[in-house]
């Protein structure tokens, strides 16, 4: 039985704890350590997944073919293995639509499966076109996705709503300066050969060779051939070379050449031949080379 003084000390460390007095302090409960697949990681809220109706290609997608045997490959591997990764896309008030900022062939793809929704990536905010075009632009770009024809239109494009030179793209764009140049070329050609280049027949590095002549005749004609292929990349540059008066590969007066260029990031690429040697078969030697350098990345070659 319990005391009248045992009570009373019930009573009184009761009524300390109900106004805040402590006996002890309490013990602090630490939180769990996280798994190290958490760390660093982070929700977005500009990351989700809406119905595949609710999603429009961007009618300025410089990218205009897709073929149907590519489309049907990736409808299959997302019937199979479902959508790897989310497609970028802006809100366009007059549209009521999410437009496709970069993806559309995975959002073609997708629908060709079947599925009802799509994975995204919500861009906040407006978006310029001259900034969509951008990230288009160098999407296709890096995987080499535009055909010649459409990479020069849509380089064209972005110079004028720009305003710009063709120097300053390929610096906004991380781009050689030649390769614009070179692709903007190809635009001065006649439709028909325009075609012959867009469809395959001709190959880019043939019509701009081909687009050097002045003359829209003898332009149509080389490609003809090179279409029929009766005219190879070499031939188109001996051919053209020939018609503006230009001495041929082999017909250099015997001197030595030998030139250093220097680039903004200190690289010193030195051209040499023991016979005298013009621009112009500087510029297709270093042509092979960049595209032997190509070559080698393609197939993981490194450097020893």
């Amino acid at each position: 039985m319990a005391t009248t003084q045992t009570i009373l000390e019930q009573i009184e460390e009761r009524a300390g704890e109900s106004i805040g007095v402590r006996s002890r302090e309490p013990e602090i409960a630490l939180a769990p350590v996280p798994s190290p697949r958490d760390v660093g990681r982070r929700p977005l809220r500009n990351v989700g997944r809406i119905a595949i109706d609710q999603v429009i290609p961007d009618p300025d997608q410089p990218r205009r073919n897709l073929a149907a045997d590519s489309l049907e490959r990736l409808a299959q591997s997302i019937r199979d293995k479902g959508q790897i990764a989310p497609i970028r896309v802006r809100w366009s008030d007059t549209a009521s639509r999410w437009v496709i900022v970069s993806g559309e062939r995975r959002w073609r793809a997708a629908r060709i499966a079947g599925v009802t929704t799509i994975d995204c990536i919500f861009h906040e905010g407006n978006l310029s076109p001259t900034a969509a075009l951008e990230e288009q632009l160098i999407e296709n770009l890096l995987r080499d996705d535009l055909s010649p024809i459409e990479e020069a239109k849509a380089l064209a494009r972005l110079m004028k709503l720009n305003s710009c030179t063709g120097k300053r793209l390929a610096e906004s764009l991380n781009i050689a300066p030649a390769q614009v140049s070179r692709a903007l070329a190809l635009l001065k050609l006649p439709a028909n050969v325009q075609q012959q280049v867009e469809s395959g027949q001709v190959s880019a590095r043939a019509a701009y060779q081909i687009s050097r002549l002045n003359d829209g005749n003898s332009q149509t004609d080389l490609a003809r051939q090179a279409a029929k292929g009766k005219l190879t990349h070499t031939e188109a540059t001996e051919t053209v070379r020939r018609q503006r008066g230009r001495p041929g590969l082999n017909n250099a007066k015997a001197a030595a050449t030998r030139l250093t260029f220097l680039t903004e990031r200190g690289w010193h690429v030195t051209v040499s031949r023991r016979h005298k040697g013009s621009y112009d078969e500087i510029e297709q030697a270093l042509t092979e080379v960049l595209e032997e350098v190509r070559h080698r990345i393609d197939n993981n070659v490194r450097i020893y």
